[in-house]
């Protein structure tokens, strides 16, 4: 199965500190229906039907220009043709939708972040919190000291 390889990790957590080539972009979630309708020239499947209601709801949908919406449809497509039995468009929806950010490690590949509001205090946009790294204790774990007997060999 082709991929793209591993996700990259958050910047808290590179041992190499270079400015990122892209920033990271935050959307916050905001309850709006964007996009358009599917169209009614096609009989769409009840599965793709909620698929496709899901992206017009979703925050990255806040980002998508209408070209974005474009290839979204032609995914669509796709969808309805796997949920008909296409299962040979799989890898092909698979890689489409992760252009869109659709699991955590397609966004992180993007460089997207989605934060929730209604978690922060007085309104504030929140992200989510790199964990903390003690570097002492860090280099205490990986910079052991070998007693003399056990260094033989």
């Amino acid at each position: 199965m082709a991929g793209r390889g591993p996700a990259p990790k958050p910047d808290a957590e590179r041992r190499r500190r270079n400015a990122p080539p892209v920033a990271t972009s935050t959307v916050t979630p905001d309850n709006e229906l964007r996009g358009p309708a599917l169209p009614d020239t096609v009989s769409w499947p009840e599965p793709t039907l909620r698929w496709w209601q899901t992206w017009r709801e979703s925050p990255q949908a806040q980002t998508f220009t209408a070209t974005d919406w474009d290839f979204l449809l032609d995914t669509a497509l796709l969808h309805a043709d796997y949920w008909n039995g296409a299962r040979g468009v799989a890898g092909e929806l698979r890689l489409r939708v992760a252009k869109y950010g659709a699991t955590p490690e397609d966004r992180a590949r993007l460089r997207m972040q989605i934060t929730d509001e209604s978690s922060a205090p007085d309104g504030a946009p929140s992200t989510p919190a790199a964990p903390a790294k003690d570097a002492a204790a860090r280099r205490a774990r990986l910079l052991k000291v070998v007693d003399g007997d056990e260094a033989t060999g």
